[in-house]
C-alpha cells in the first residue's frame, strides 16, 4: 500500500497512528514515526520495554524474532545489542540502516518535532522506578504535557496515576468486564479497547461518567464508520487517516 485510506467525516474521531503509520512502514521504527508525523493524525502510539540493562527500548513483542528475524527477549537482551539488530522491511527482506528499535528519546523527539501527541504504552509490568525513569526521560524532553499513557498493566496505571494525578491515561483492555467502569472510575483512567468488543450503550454509559473512549486497531473504513457512529473520543489505526 502506498497511502493512507482517507476518511472522508468533517467530525471524525482523533486519529492515532498505531506503531507509527506501520499500515506504511516497518512498526515502531523512526521511519512509521516520521510518516504519521508527516500526515493528519492526532497521535503517534508506541510501546516501551525496559531491557536487561536497564534503558528503554521501543519494540512490540516480547521477542525479537517476528520483526528481526533474529530471536532475542527484549527484556533480557542489553540495549547496545538489540539496537545493532537490523529489523525486516515490510516485504520481510533486511538492508534498510533505518530500521532499527528506537530509543524512548528518539520517539519523543519525532513527536514532538511533529507536534503529535505520544501515546505510550507501557509493556509487561514495570517497576516504580522505572515509571519514574521513564517519567523523568520525557521531562527532559520538555514533553510530558502531551503525552497519553497506556497499559494492559493495571498496576503500571495506578502507579503512573498516584505520580501524576492529571496525566492522561488510558486502560487497555480486550473485553469489557463487570469491574471496568468502577476501576476506570477509581483511578480517573480512560478507555482503550479492541474496536469490536465496544457497543454504543457502553460508549455512552462511559461518556456519561466522563471517560474518553479509544479503539484499537480498526483498519476498515466500515469499522470506523460504526464506531464513529458510536461517538467514540479515538481510533488507533495501521492504515487509516
Amino acid at each position: 500500500m502506498n497511502d493512507t485510506i482517507r476518511l472522508s467525516q468533517e467530525n471524525k474521531p482523533l486519529m492515532i497512528a498505531h506503531r507509527g503509520m506501520s499500515g506504511l512502514e516497518l512498526e515502531n521504527t523512526a521511519s512509521a514515526f516520521v510518516a504519521a508525523g508527516q500526515r493528519s493524525h492526532f497521535g503517534i502510539e508506541t510501546d516501551v520495554h525496559r531491557t536487561a540493562d536497564g534503558q528503554f527500548i521501543i519494540f512490540h513483542d516480547d521477542n525479537t524474532k517476528r520483526v528481526a528475524g533474529d530471536e532475542m527477549i527484549v527484556e533480557k537482551t542489553c540495549y547496545e545489542t538489540l539496537r545493532a539488530i537490523r529489523l525486516q522491511d515490510l516485504d520481510g527482506k533486511k538492508g534498510r540502516a533505518d530500521l532499527i528499535m528506537p530509543s524512548l528519546q528518539e520517539y519523543i523527539q519525532i513527536c514532538k518535532k511533529y507536534e503529535k501527541r505520544a501515546v505510550l504504552e507501557l509493556k509487561n509490568h514495570f517497576h516504580p522506578d522505572d515509571i519514574d525513569r521513564i517519567i523523568d526521560i520525557i521531562r527532559r524532553e520538555d514533553y510530558l504535557d502531551q503525552v497519553i499513557f497506556i497499559s494492559f498493566d493495571l498496576p503500571n496505571m495506578i502507579c503512573l496515576r498516584e505520580r501524576l494525578p492529571q496525566q492522561p491515561a488510558q486502560f487497555l483492555i480486550s473485553e469489557i468486564t463487570d469491574w471496568l467502569l468502577d476501576t476506570l472510575l477509581k483511578y480517573h483512567l480512560d478507555l482503550d479497547i479492541r474496536y469490536n468488543a465496544l457497543t454504543p450503550e457502553y460508549v455512552e454509559l462511559l461518556h456519561a461518567n466522563g471517560i474518553k473512549v479509544n479503539v484499537w486497531t480498526v483498519n476498515a473504513p466500515e469499522d470506523a464508520q460504526r464506531l464513529m457512529d458510536m461517538g467514540v473520543d479515538f481510533i488507533t489505526t495501521n492504515i487509516l487517516e
